[in-house]
């Protein structure tokens, strides 16, 4: 039932980013709700989940199930505005986390209120959070433009064409770069790391193989309703123009 709700909301965050793209040809819901997703990731991950699959379990940070957002919104961005727009979004982003790890530590400085009894679980997680971020920004700016670029190039040499192929050979290799650099700074010496590795990249792989349709649903969106609306546009425009004679 989880999985299925976690596809539904792929789904509709596909048709919804897509359509705005369509609509308003401009990144800037795009990047908003691209900052939005990698906030919560840093959170999340705090958090180390059992993920059954069926063949087999493994444990990550709960964190895991959100990158094929984050990666398909990078994916999108590069796709319809480019590589500069793209790197135009990793910086904000970025800049965003530092602002949230500031303010995460004011936070946590503040004296707590004589009845809050909770303090002692608030630092035990956003302390752990702060080094999270720490190690996500290392693993996001070194990942994330990677993967811009590497997208870029094989846009290319393909033009149009194979979108999968460019998708899925910029973001694998990043995807898992990632886990191992943001796994081994966020967690070493406070748990096994190896399992968390193998955990991460093989959900992230797994999650990518899934999110293949949605690509090419949000190409259809973005791309076949606009040939669509222009041919009716055309016809519409010949059709008042034979009339007007």
């Amino acid at each position: 039932m989880l999985y299925l709700v976690w596809l539904l909301s792929l789904f509709i965050a596909t048709l919804l980013g897509s359509y705005y793209v369509r609509v308003k040809g401009k990144s800037d819901a795009i990047i908003a709700t691209y900052i939005i997703y990698l906030a919560i990731s840093q959170i999340m991950a705090a958090k180390i989940a059992v993920f059954d699959l069926g063949f087999a379990s493994f444990v990550v940070p709960t964190a895991v199930i959100i990158f094929p957002f984050t990666f398909q919104l990078t994916d999108m961005v590069n796709e319809y505005f480019g590589r500069m727009e793209t790197h135009r979004m990793i910086f904000i982003a970025f800049v965003t986390q530092v602002l949230m790890v500031f303010f995460i530590w004011f936070s946590n400085i503040l004296p707590p209120a004589s009845f809050w009894s909770l303090q002692e679980p608030w630092l035990e997680i956003f302390n752990l959070s702060i080094r999270i971020t720490a190690a996500s920004w290392i693993s996001f700016l070194i990942t994330e433009n990677l993967d811009a670029i590497i997208f870029a190039k094989i846009k290319e040499r393909t033009g149009k064409k194979h979108l999968w192929v460019r998708s899925v050979l910029s973001d694998a290799p990043m995807l898992a770069l990632d886990s191992f650099i943001f796994v081994t700074l966020a967690f070493y010496g406070l748990m096994p790391i190896v399992p968390l590795i193998i955990g991460q990249i093989v959900l992230k792989w797994f999650s990518g193989l899934v999110d293949t349709p949605f690509i090419y649903l949000e190409r259809y969106i973005v791309e076949g309703e606009m040939k669509w609306a222009s041919k009716i546009n055309k016809r519409l425009r010949a059709f008042f123009r034979s009339s007007g004679k």
